[in-house]
């Protein structure tokens, strides 16, 4: 055997020198497959299931990416929304009240949910029904008054001004959709009417019957309002409306509760104006409240004691009208025991939710939803022991988050005085505080809607001349030291 010469050996490979030296031979990695796109038809599928007493979900899920937050924003999405859930939600409360400690809109939404809505310092909650609430201005901050259409989902905005001769003291208004043949899944941004309550001196005042109680309506699509509807006797107080909003029946009917506990009957197909009384009547500020009964028609909501009795109106061409008692909800297996305390006196039926069916109380131990299908019971606030809640209007409506940039609010235009700056950069601050006492508790959702609105109030509107500089740079420095 002949060794072989160093020289003339092969070279060992640096695979097998590692291999001599017990080291693992690496082997060749492949990337792993990506995962199938997801069609869009599936996740919107996926998204239409979230929640809709939750809408803090759908409103991260919009912000994933671009293509989500424009599926949900679709009305068409909305349509399936009504398809799949049948009744909207609860969304939150408008109230009247000016206490800083307590936001102009209640959430009542499973998790924290915020809408920025008109400061109550300039405006009284009206009314809210079909995608819109309505607001009257505070008789100290404009020079006449004027209505304001605000959609929740949208933020859009829109002011009507109240012709002088329909101007008094304590008024009221209904607004509703006026599109024909709409189903109110998706109206939206459509036409609507505004229907205007009020009572005013007719010859003099030191005469027995000098009230009139008067009833106009305004069409968006005209933008004009319409010859005034009255009752056919005067009376010798005016109908006065600052504890209960309205209830619309069918297409055409609507109804008011005035303050001393009486119904007016608006009939908007025939012109006609109509008074009665609610059942077991007694002049008892937050005793009743109306609402829809079962059947669809005209109900009221009457609390006794520790009950809620619930009325339904028959109407029939052969006999007159009368009130039928429907059921009764007993407060005390709902309620928890410090609820009822003074029931007699601090329990008030303050707000009815079309729609959703579902009654608000307010007690000394907060305020409470009461849905009347399953009575079930929830509290929704606990600001209301030493607070004089006049009225709660619900608003009831799917949420379909709006792609940022689509907020417009064309009522906040700029007027030529300073008083309508004042009015708007005070709103852009009111926004930025809010958002920075969400951050720090970790609420970035009701953040972000607040600094998207902040953004778009604070830059300027459509068509309209921008904050002035000095105002604007003042904003700006609060913002930057907001959020360093």
């Amino acid at each position: 055997h002949t060794p072989v010469p160093a020289k003339s050996r092969a070279p060992k490979s640096p695979i097998c020198s590692r291999w001599s030296n017990h080291s693992t031979i690496p082997r060749r990695t492949t990337m792993a497959a990506s995962p199938p796109a997801i069609l869009d038809e599936l996740f919107e599928v996926i998204l239409l299931r979230l929640p809709p007493d939750d809408p803090a979900c759908l409103l991260r899920a919009s912000l994933v990416c671009k293509a989500w937050g424009c599926a949900v924003s679709r009305p068409h999405f909305r349509r399936r929304l009504h398809e799949l859930h049948r009744a909207p939600p609860v969304l939150g409360l408008l109230h009247d009240l000016e206490d800083e400690r307590i936001p102009r809109f209640i959430p009542t939404t499973a998790s924290s949910f915020s809408l920025t809505a008109p400061h109550n310092r300039y405006w009284r909650t009206l009314d809210c029904r079909h995608g819109r609430a309505l607001f009257l201005s505070n008789p100290q901050s404009p020079e006449t008054q004027e209505l304001l259409v605000w959609e929740p989902i949208t933020g859009a905005q829109q002011r009507i001004p109240v012709p002088a001769a329909l101007e008094s003291n304590f008024p009221m208004a209904a607004v509703f959709c006026a599109a024909d043949g709409c189903d109110h899944r998706a109206c939206l941004g459509g036409p609507f009417r505004v229907l205007f309550i009020l009572s005013v001196v007719v010859g003099q005042v030191t005469d027995d019957d000098c009230y009139l109680t008067s009833a106009c309506a305004y069409s968006s699509e005209t933008g004009t309002w319409g010859e005034p509807t009255s009752l056919p006797r005067r009376s010798p107080m005016p109908m006065c409306f600052t504890f209960y909003s309205s209830v619309l029946v069918g297409k055409s009917l609507l109804y008011f509760m005035s303050d001393d506990a009486f119904i007016l009957e608006c009939d908007l197909a025939r012109h006609r104006l109509a008074v009665f009384n609610p059942p077991n009547h007694e002049p008892v500020c937050g005793q009743y409240t109306i609402m829809l009964a079962e059947d669809g028609g005209l109900g009221v909501c009457q609390r006794m004691d520790q009950q809620l009795k619930v009325w339904s109106r028959e109407v029939s061409d052969s006999v007159e009208a009368r009130w039928v008692l429907s059921r009764v909800v007993y407060l005390e297996n709902l309620l928890p025991v410090g609820a009822l305390v003074d029931a007699e006196t601090r329990v008030q039926v303050l707000g009815f939710a079309e729609g959703a069916n579902t009654i608000f109380l307010t007690t000394v131990d907060g305020i409470f939803m009461i849905k009347l299908q399953s009575e079930r019971a929830r509290r929704v606030c606990d600001e209301s022991d030493d607070h004089l809640f006049c009225d709660l209007i619900p608003v009831v409506s799917f949420y379909t988050p709006v792609p940022r940039g689509e907020h417009r609010d064309p009522s906040l235009k700029h007027s030529e005085d300073a008083g309508g700056e004042e009015k708007t950069v005070y709103q852009v601050q009111q926004l930025i505080n809010k958002m920075s006492q969400m951050l720090p508790g970790g609420d970035f959702v009701n953040a972000f809607d607040c600094i998207n609105h902040a953004i778009e109030n604070r830059l300027g509107f459509s068509s309209q001349k921008p904050l002035a500089p000095l105002k604007c740079a003042n904003v700006l420095f609060v913002w930057k030291l907001t959020c360093s």
